[in-house]
């Protein structure tokens, strides 16, 4: 993997770049669709292109339970199983540790899971998070970590900060030259924890003298304030280094994104877009709705006027909300394309802002002009 740095915003962190992997290249800031099992639900591969994604993130903790490594290393790849012409970056399982928490136990070796598909015993250490990744061809790693909640008390979130470092140093040791890893900062709520973390992975080397390709800010969007997660991400970013891709886990809607593109990170994704969009929320430049609403049974306008996507040429919020009080299926995957290609346009519109030296003003607008539509909604 290679991240070449290509445009810094004069009068902000905000910057523009290119990674470049063996499946192909894409263009940052980035948001990555969630494939968690292989696919966006409803979606093909192809109109997850079309919506404008440049790569997607797959679920490592899922696959390797469902189908398994074997499978998708004889079927040429995650890539090529899934049939998707493009880079894909892995999530190593440990949102799991956390949202299965009830049925993992956590031990310096790794992790013991009950798997949500049979109920068997799994283990999974770090060593077989770099293993299992690379045996599925997966383009960009992310290190098994040890994720609680911000809540937890001091001792036992400096322990999985602790636990997260140790991991990430195993990972390394076993990081085949040419792979690309990511390290993923913990620390709960505390800068300093964060920082120190982050100084810590920014100079980790494995034992044949690996370094991260890459690093992920972890263990936010699960409880904190904007204005609190907004400073740990500004003060982490300022301790990562700065030719390394910076990647904002699970953080997701319109305003997060501008936020952390403003303050330097690369990559984002997060389920917001095609989960909510199953469930009828649209995004869309004027604000959030909710196509289910009674107000929109007889609407003939689209999602969102002057969006492209193939839900907004052809087809009407009066149909579409028709399609959810029926319970019909193209409802939802309308809503997915829809809600896709506006945060993939958003991404687009914000590289070209930076280029042009005018991304804070647009950035500022926008946000302006969403919470105002928020306000007058609520």
């Amino acid at each position: 993997m290679k991240f070449h740095l290509e445009k810094a915003n004069p009068s902000s962190k905000a910057r523009t770049g290119c990674i470049d992997t063996n499946n192909g290249s894409f263009e940052t800031p980035a948001f990555m669709p969630v494939a968690t099992r292989g696919t966006i639900r409803g979606l093909t591969a192809g109109q997850v292109r079309e919506a404008g994604a440049g790569i997607l993130l797959v679920n490592l903790f899922h696959l390797w339970l469902r189908p398994g490594e074997k499978i998708i290393r004889e079927a040429g790849g995650i890539s090529s199983f899934m049939g998707w012409n493009g880079p894909v970056l892995a999530d190593s399982g440990g949102y799991q540790i956390y949202s299965l928490s009830g049925s993992v136990k956590i031990r310096e070796e790794g992790a013991f899971f009950q798997s949500p598909y049979d109920g068997r015993k799994v283990f999974l250490s770090p060593e077989d998070v770099v293993s299992v990744g690379s045996g599925m061809g997966i383009d960009l790693i992310m290190v098994l970590d040890h994720l609680v909640s911000p809540d937890s008390p001091p001792d036992v979130l400096r322990e999985a900060r602790d636990r997260t470092l140790r991991w990430a140093r195993r990972s390394l040791d076993v990081a085949p030259p040419d792979g690309a890893l990511f390290g993923i900062v913990q620390g709960g709520c505390d800068t300093d924890a964060r920082k120190w973390s982050a100084e810590t992975l920014s100079f980790m080397t494995g034992r044949e003298g690996q370094t991260f390709s890459g690093f992920g800010i972890g263990g936010l969007g699960i409880g904190e304030s904007f204005e609190v997660r907004n400073r740990i991400v500004g003060e982490t970013l300022d301790v990562l280094p700065r030719e390394k891709p910076r990647y904002l886990m699970g953080i997701g809607y319109p305003e997060d994104l501008l936020a952390g593109i403003a303050q330097g990170v690369d990559l984002f994704d997060c389920v917001l877009p095609t989960r909510n969009g199953r469930n009828g929320m649209v995004f869309t430049s004027k604000g959030r709705l909710l196509i289910r609403n009674a107000r929109f049974q007889e609407e003939d306008s689209p999602l969102d006027d002057g969006c492209s996507c193939a839900a907004c040429k052809s087809y009407s919020r009066a149909y579409i909300h028709h399609l959810f009080r029926n319970g019909e299926m193209l409802g939802p995957i309308l809503n997915t394309i829809h809600n896709l290609t506006y945060y993939l346009d958003l991404m687009q519109q914000s590289r070209i802002e930076i280029r042009q030296g005018t991304f804070n003003a647009w950035a500022q607008q926008k946000m302006d002009s969403l919470q105002q539509t928020e306000r007058e909604q609520s």
